[in-house]
């Protein structure tokens, strides 16, 4: 796989060579067609380079088709080395064309990131398929608001996150607003032993509370609280909630407390989840305390697939 930064510097030269067929000699195309299979994308049916050089002289085309074919083949149109002089001629061009033309830079890194954004969505849409089951039914898990809704909003969060606390406002705003929303809540703690202390009290609060109710009162008084979560905070918050102390300080030293963490870290890793909050919503996975109005939108295009139903 070629690397970002490398895959850049190749669309940006292969705009720079499209620029050196009009301007090179016949001799400086021979030589041009030595690096061709580095860029084979460059005559692609819709790419805006592509579009470009169908508007040089017939001269060209059979050599874009030469050079198209030596892309996909692998083998190499000439048996001539660049020289010494050539290369520094080919620099040149690319340079003085680069010089004449910066716009294009932005051009090509917009249509590389467009490029890559397709293909994680494409990846992580077929994470959330091949993990669906667990991501919204595993028995381990707490889900709140309407339990049959329509559409399903995972979030996995972390009560030492600063914006896990500003986006929670969010998702209480939004389970408000749609009664037909599921939400399912997942501790994903990422921030350091305290986190991790707090989410395992979460997980045994969970385990005695399956409605829900408790949990999620709970969850807030948790969040809501000041300086750093840890278990004696975590404790505090579920004595304030209503719960069991002493079937909680059982179930926290049950193996299910660290199974249901477990899961969860599983869960991120091919979603590619590294950091809070994160969610899933729908077939899509969102990065970021991104605002009430974007989960909005994420809920109504999974429902109806568009922003506003």
């Amino acid at each position: 796989m070629i690397s970002a930064p490398r895959s850049k510097l190749c669309m940006l030269a292969a705009l720079f060579v499209l620029a050196a067929f009009s301007t090179c000699a016949a001799s400086m195309r021979t030589a041009t067609a030595q690096v061709a299979p580095f860029f084979g994308f460059i005559a692609s049916p819709g790419n805006d380079a592509a579009k470009v050089s169908q508007k040089k002289t017939k001269r060209y085309s059979a050599q874009r088709r030469q050079y198209r074919k030596v892309a996909t083949s692998g083998a190499n149109p000439g048996n001539q080395n660049l020289s010494t002089a050539q290369r520094t001629e080919v620099e040149g061009i690319i340079r003085n064309y680069l010089l004449k033309h910066p716009e294009l830079i932005e051009e090509v890194m917009k249509e590389l990131e467009k490029r890559q954004s397709v293909a994680e969505a494409a990846k992580a849409q077929k994470a959330v398929t091949d993990n669906a089951q667990l991501l919204f039914n595993s028995p381990r898990q707490v889900t709140i608001g309407n339990l049959k809704g329509d559409v399903t909003m995972v979030e996995f969060f972390d009560y030492n996150c600063g914006f896990c606390k500003r986006a929670m406002t969010d998702m209480l705003e939004l389970m408000k607003a749609d009664p037909k929303l599921r939400i399912v809540l997942k501790e994903f703690p990422v921030l350091g032993d305290g986190s991790m202390q707090a989410a395992q009290v979460a997980v045994a609060v969970g385990m005695q509370d399956k409605s829900g109710k408790k949990y999620l009162d709970f969850h807030q008084k948790l969040m809501n609280g000041r300086g750093q979560a840890d278990k004696a905070k975590a404790m505090t918050a579920a004595k304030d909630a209503g719960l069991d102390m002493v079937q909680l300080e059982k179930d926290l030293a049950s193996p299910e407390v660290k199974a249901t963490l477990e899961e969860t870290f599983k869960l991120a890793e091919p979603l590619g989840l590294n950091g809070t909050p994160s969610y899933v919503i729908g077939n899509s996975v969102v990065i970021g305390a991104v605002g009430l109005s974007e989960l909005k939108d994420k809920v109504n295009t999974a429902r109806c697939g568009k922003a506003t139903c």
